[in-house]
């Protein structure tokens, strides 16, 4: 199972008329200043057109790829995509399993000082995610109960409390579709939520979309991060079939994360109809128009209160210094292991397949030589010979398709990974600056 300590812990909303926190709360260590979206390499020329914001249901103009599954155990359940990605701190989402020990945040900053002085980093994380204005108390707006972020205790600590109704949603069938009368074109999927049971269709540009929005209403919660773009060969079936696979692992993440799942915006996503442009848009226009973003988010967490609910400041500084020595150590490793990895693939995939053949070929061009002997007793070492060389070339093929069975799934958590580890540093800004 992947590493420990990506369990949250949260902070308490402000109640009338929204004084700071309690003294001793962190907030969870999930999350990561929004980068804004680069746009979609699905719609490179048409960012949100208004002639078509949804993904057209498959039809007569388009045609299936096929979806080709990774072999190997490393490539089912849970953990089931295989997108391997060069070692990189790029963007990446990564799973949080339950009962992993978890770094509380925050509430340290207010150990060594009374008095909170204003930032003048104006490009300080801790002022674009809205945590400066929080504890400043310029933060105001009415939370609703639908709104409220709820943070219990659990056995390591707060953590955020559990959606109680779970759900899970598969991506499937990537299809070509094309509007414009075929000129332009673009990939589409078809996802299935468990809690509908109603298939819709969406682009890579509506994930894209849909990552920029909760990446922006949520500044301490890590929102797993999309594959890749790609500008050129985004309709070869290799590439169709691994994005489909990093977005199906994307979407896990974001189904079992009891904050992200229940978002409206992210509920919109999976909800509306593929065909519903005026819904779709509707929707779209209230997740965009959202007040509960920046300091405000924090207004929305409320915290458990009563017996052993408080933290000690001095306990929560010291986990966090903690979770992020371990979280710097585990990126570097990551990294070293990724490249390792990748250059132990290449190498099966390429040289090592390349030297048995070369030995198959050598065999064979023996057989060849001994067939020209045309003596009967020669037919049984002949035929010997021959299967020695195709034995070689299986090997080689062997070694080929190895990394699919094992590198490749391993590459697949480390990215994940990667993608989380590139974001706690801005989380942990944020916590310690409360």
């Amino acid at each position: 199972p992947p590493p420990a300590a990506f369990k949250p812990a949260a902070q308490q909303p402000p109640t009338e008329p929204f004084p700071p926190p309690p003294a001793g709360y962190p907030f969870p260590p999930y999350g990561g200043s929004y980068q804004p979206s680069q746009g979609s390499d699905d719609d490179w020329d048409d960012d949100w057109d208004d002639s078509s914001t949804v993904a057209d249901e498959p039809g007569a103009l388009g045609s299936s790829y096929p979806d080709y599954e990774a072999g190997g155990g490393g490539a089912s359940g849970r953990y089931r995509l295989s997108t391997r990605s060069e070692p990189s701190l790029g963007p990446r989402g990564a799973g949080h399993p339950p009962g992993h020990p978890h770094p509380p945040g925050g509430g340290g900053a207010a150990k060594s000082s009374a008095t909170v002085s204003r930032n003048l980093n104006r490009f300080s994380t801790f002022v674009k995610s809205g945590g400066e204005a929080f504890v400043l108390g310029e933060a105001s707006g009415f939370v609703k109960d639908g709104d409220k972020l709820c943070v219990v205790l659990g056995p390591q600590g707060p953590e955020w409390q559990k959606n109680p109704y779970p759900f899970q949603c598969s991506i499937e069938d990537p299809t070509k579709q094309t509007k414009f009368k075929g000129m332009k074109s673009y990939i589409a999927y078809k996802l299935v939520p468990s809690h509908t049971g109603q298939q819709v269709h969406r682009r890579y540009k509506h994930f894209d979309w849909l990552y920029g929005r909760l990446a922006e209403k949520f500044p301490v919660i890590s929102v797993p991060h999309l594959p890749e773009k790609q500008a050129t060969g985004r309709f070869e079936e290799d590439f169709i079939s691994k994005r489909r696979k990093g977005l199906a692992w994307w979407m896990d993440h974001m189904c079992s994360h009891p904050v992200l799942a229940q978002c409206d915006a992210f509920q919109h996503f999976l909800t509306c109809p593929s065909t519903d442009e005026k819904a779709w848009k509707q929707g779209k226009r209230k997740a965009e128009k959202d007040e509960m973003v920046g300091a405000n988010f924090f207004l929305t967490i409320s915290v458990p209160t009563g017996p052993g609910a408080s933290l000690d400041l001095q306990e929560v500084e010291s986990q966090v210094d903690g979770f992020k020595a371990f979280t710097k150590k585990m990126d570097e490793s990551a990294l070293q292991l990724n490249h390792t990895a990748n250059e132990f693939a290449r190498k099966q995939v390429t040289g090592f397949k390349k030297e048995y053949q070369k030995v198959g070929h050598s065999f064979k061009c023996l057989s060849q030589a001994f067939e020209l002997d045309q003596q009967a007793f020669s037919a049984g070492l002949n035929q010997a010979i021959a299967f020695t060389a195709e034995a070689y070339d299986a090997i080689g093929d062997l070694f080929a398709d190895q990394p699919r069975q094992d590198l490749d799934p391993v590459m697949d958590l480390l990215a994940l990974y990667q993608g989380h580890l590139a974001n706690f540093p801005d989380i942990i800004h944020v916590q310690k600056g409360k």
